[in-house]
């Protein structure tokens, strides 16, 4: 007895009547509206990545990521800035609401609802429809995510002076230092928390080891100051100051050699 689209009863089970082979759907009944997704489909998403990574290789050969000094935790100046992609919440954390005592809902609380509710828009928004005026919930909230994202980045990016920091973060050859000199003792006092413990620079001052100043000058810009180190950094006696431009001067002729 037969029953439904070509079923038949066989004992308790219900089983297709005739095994049909399994060939693929013929889709030249919708032409350019659809198509196999092997191999045509995955051909092409092949593709579009290969074009993709060989750009993004032909990038880091082109502008290679900058790499700077070894680190030095004694460098109190020198202020760490995160990669590209977390500039938006470095940027977040730096209002009111969301650090200090907020730190937990700044970096923990406000990031993780944002990013929930991105996971759960397409849970939140079920319609049929594609234009962007019938998702109004998913597309406002991708939008929104994503102007938050843009700006926050900006916002980060443009308070930083990208020409010191690459200056100070510069990778200088490594001079051997007489740590015992008297003019390194008052280097350290004055002068070490801006140009490094090691002359080396900082993120509020460049490195001296390679300084063309002669000790005149050196001894001018250290009681007058320069550019945008202010006057009166320089704390001590007419003969200390002559030995911390000789010092400096020694080093700087030491790492030219």
């Amino acid at each position: 007895m037969h029953r439904g689209k070509g079923m038949k009863f066989v004992g308790d089970s219900r089983i297709p009547a005739e095994k049909k082979p399994n060939i693929p759907k013929d889709y030249s009944e919708y032409p350019g509206r659809t198509e196999a997704f092997w191999p045509n489909f995955l051909l092409k998403e092949w593709l579009v990545g290969a074009v993709f990574l060989i750009g993004f290789l032909v990038l880091t050969v082109v502008a290679p990521s900058p790499l700077e000094k070894m680190a030095d935790p004694t460098d109190a100046g020198y202020i760490p800035l995160p990669d590209w992609y977390f500039l938006f919440l470095y940027q977040f954390l730096k209002y009111e609401f969301a650090s200090g005592p907020y730190i937990v809902l700044g970096a923990f609380i406000i990031p993780g609802l944002a990013f929930g509710a991105l996971l759960l828009a397409p849970f939140l928004d079920r319609g049929p429809g594609r234009r962007p005026f019938q998702r109004p919930i998913a597309n406002g909230m991708m939008l929104l995510g994503v102007a938050a994202t843009i700006w926050l980045t900006w916002e980060a990016a443009d308070h930083v002076d990208w020409e010191a920091r690459a200056e100070s973060g510069k990778i200088v050859e490594t001079v051997e230092i007489d740590k015992e000199k008297p003019g390194y003792k008052i280097f350290k006092q004055n002068c070490a928390s801006c140009h490094g413990g090691n002359l080396e620079g900082g993120n509020a001052g460049p490195a001296l080891t390679q300084t063309d100043k002669s000790v005149e000058e050196i001894k001018d810009i250290a009681k007058n100051g320069i550019g945008s180190m202010p006057a009166g950094q320089f704390k001590g006696s007419d003969k200390e100051l002559q030995q911390l431009a000789e010092f400096i001067k020694s080093v700087s002729e030491k790492a030219s050699e």
